[in-house]
């Protein structure tokens, strides 16, 4: 089953369920997935890949976290409940991400496999960690474990 029909699936699910906190997310979620079909159409894949959705759903992520800090910032905390309430219901159609413990590891060995030396081979081991953890870590932590590694 693709990720976007499980979406689908737990939106319709969340309506008949009338879960309010639940719903409203999911539908965000689609409407962003289906402007990413439309915006897609003049291409020759007219559909997304679960890998396409992935990304999507890392950037909704990524958008919301940036919302909490502003909200934190403001002391603006019903607003900052409601964002991180976003980010777990959206968090939890993506892979779980590691640890920074598991992936200090992973950049560790990377860094081994490439022969990386110096801040100046990053680009090396960047490369190589999204060829082969793209889905499992996070990279604003990657680039902060990969400098004090390589200093």
């Amino acid at each position: 089953m693709s990720l976007q029909t499980k979406i689908e699936e737990k939106l319709s699910q969340s309506l008949k369920d009338k879960d309010k906190n639940l719903y409203p997310t999911l539908r965000l979620i689609v409407s962003t997935i289906k402007d990413a079909i439309i915006a897609n159409r003049t291409k020759e894949n007219k559909e997304l890949s679960d890998r396409d959705i992935m990304g999507l759903l890392k950037k909704m992520v990524k958008q919301r976290n940036e919302s909490c800090e502003v909200y934190k910032q403001a002391g603006r905390t019903e607003l900052l409940e409601t964002e991180t309430k976003e980010i777990e219901i959206i968090s939890s159609f993506l892979p779980k991400q590691l640890s920074e413990e598991e992936t200090k590891t992973i950049c560790e060995e990377i860094i081994k496999k490439v022969g990386a030396s110096s801040i100046k081979d990053m680009g090396k081991v960047m490369g190589e960690l999204k060829k082969t953890h793209s889905d499992v870590l996070d990279f604003s932590k990657v680039g902060l474990i990969i400098k004090t590694v390589l200093k």
